[in-house]
């Protein structure tokens, strides 16, 4: 786990800490059938013509796919519940998780209605198809939700729509997938929610953590998927010689990623202290510069999304329930988080949406690149974060801020925060200084114009003598560099 200054600096009041994937969905989609030429070859494949391609055999299987997982269900003594509109489905299935940790196979079927991309086939008088499309805004129809439980997975839930061609999602989840295989090797491990809490081998879980993010995992996930999407969901609409001879075959994307960073502190007390001053401090100090400087972007997110509304750029604080306080960063569909879980958990997560903004891909086989992203991400956070939550001066050092320091041979002037321009180009070192490789004399000009409204030209040399100053020889910044952090006090 690569360590960030924020971790570093809070090392000594932490039991232990680890990185691990979140929530991981996988859309599933045939990948032939996506264009009308497609679509129509398939059907004449699967039927043996396309007179049959209309929405009236389009609905009536549908309709076969739902009475045959129904009578399935049924069968098997399985819940097949229906949601209402807005009713969070997660929360539905809690009661149902089977508590048998043995438990392989599906345990429940909910179903939602939701919009999905319905083929619409119109004719001409001769019964010929003249137009085979789907329509703009997607019609609501029935989704399932099949809950299942993998001996390597956990908890799984692939939703899949019964009309043709058979969309899919699979989610799943990264710390679910840890602690099976910590059972499996018999490590110590103890979980409260979502997250591993003091009991637990965080050496031992990090390094589990970890191969979940190297290339190989790209197959241990595409073996899940195949695994019960085939046995578990498409029978109901196809059975194996009709995926066969349609030659049937789901491809496999990244929709939506999450990734955490935990912290265990030793005591709850501390982890309290440390997050009340974070917030207080770090909201007031992000700008939308430093949002751009954390996602490495060059402008701010201003495409609209599919359903009009704009992208958000915003940092909110949240307080769903009592004693919980969410602080969030949206950056377009990229979310940060910062969150106490637990007594003594404080999580730091990234959230892609849509996993299109990180611009690295989005097929499975990403999967490695897109999570590195994330951690960049992560990390330039929590270094802004740190910035901002503890100055990077040790005792005593202002007191010699004026005191003139040497470069070489050359002797620069002390850093005197009485002048209105150091002030100034101090506050830019703060703004830009997570990404040194952008500290072009035009950016500080810009920054520092901005911090008064009015314009100013700060000299090159002022900028110097502010980062060759005696307090800041050795850049808190410049990663390389490593420098000792200061300790509390």
């Amino acid at each position: 786990m690569k360590s960030d200054h924020f971790t570093r600096y809070h090392e000594e009041l932490l039991e232990g800490s680890y990185d691990c994937v979140d929530r991981i969905v996988v859309n599933a989609y045939f990948e032939f059938a996506q264009s009308a030429g497609g679509f129509r070859s398939w059907w004449r494949t699967l039927m043996g013509s396309d007179e049959t391609l209309d929405r009236a055999h389009m609905e009536r299987m549908a309709g076969w796919f739902k009475r045959r997982l129904e009578a399935y269900a049924k069968k098997n003594k399985i819940p097949f519940l229906y949601c209402d509109a807005g009713e969070r489905k997660h929360e539905k299935a809690e009661p149902y998780v089977p508590k048998d940790p043995d438990f392989t196979g599906m345990f429940l079927v909910l179903v939602g209605r939701a919009p999905a991309p319905v083929w619409e086939v119109e004719r001409n008088s001769k019964n010929q198809i003249t137009n085979l499309y789907r329509k703009k805004k997607w019609p609501y129809v029935n989704h399932y939700h099949i809950h299942l439980m993998d001996p390597d997975w956990g908890h799984i839930t692939i939703r899949i729509c019964g009309y043709p061609p058979f969309g899919a999602q699979v989610i799943a989840n990264g710390h679910e997938w840890v602690e099976c295989q910590a059972r499996k090797r018999s490590l110590p491990i103890e979980m409260e929610g979502n997250c591993f809490t003091g009991g637990s081998d965080f050496q031992a879980l990090n390094q589990i953590a970890k191969t979940l993010r190297a290339a190989r995992a790209v197959g241990r996930l595409t073996k899940v998927c195949d695994r019960w999407l085939y046995s578990a969901c498409l029978c109901f609409a196809l059975d194996s010689e009709q995926q066969e001879r349609s030659d049937f075959k789901y491809q496999y994307a990244f929709y939506q990623l999450e990734h955490s960073r935990n912290l265990l502190f030793k005591r709850g007390t501390t982890l309290d202290e440390v997050y009340e001053k974070l917030l207080d401090r770090t909201r007031r100090a992000l700008d939308v510069k430093t949002l751009k400087t954390i996602f490495g972007r060059k402008y701010r997110p201003h495409n609209q999304t599919k359903r009009g509304s704009m992208c958000r750029l915003e940092k909110v604080i949240e307080r769903p329930a009592y004693n919980l306080t969410v602080f969030k960063l949206h950056f377009g569909k990229l979310t940060l988080k910062i969150y106490d879980k637990g007594d003594r958990v404080l999580r730091v997560e990234i959230v892609a949406h849509n996993v299109k903004d990180l611009r690295c891909g989005a097929l499975v086989e990403k999967m490695p690149r897109l999570l590195k992203t994330m951690q960049e991400y992560l990390h330039n956070f929590l270094n802004i974060v740190q910035a901002a939550h503890v100055s990077f001066l040790d005792e005593g050092t202002f007191d010699d801020l004026a005191t003139p320091s040497q470069r070489g041979t050359k002797r620069l002037a002390g850093v005197d925060f009485n002048k209105v321009r150091i002030r100034r180009v101090v506050a830019a070192v703060v703004a830009l200084g997570p990404k040194p490789l952008v500290l072009r004399s035009p950016i500080w000009r810009e920054k520092c114009a901005k911090s008064l409204d009015r314009n100013s030209n700060p000299t090159t040399r002022g900028v110097r003598r502010t980062i060759w100053s005696r307090s800041a020889a050795k850049p808190w910044w410049n990663v390389s560099a490593d420098p000792p952090l200061p300790r509390h006090g």
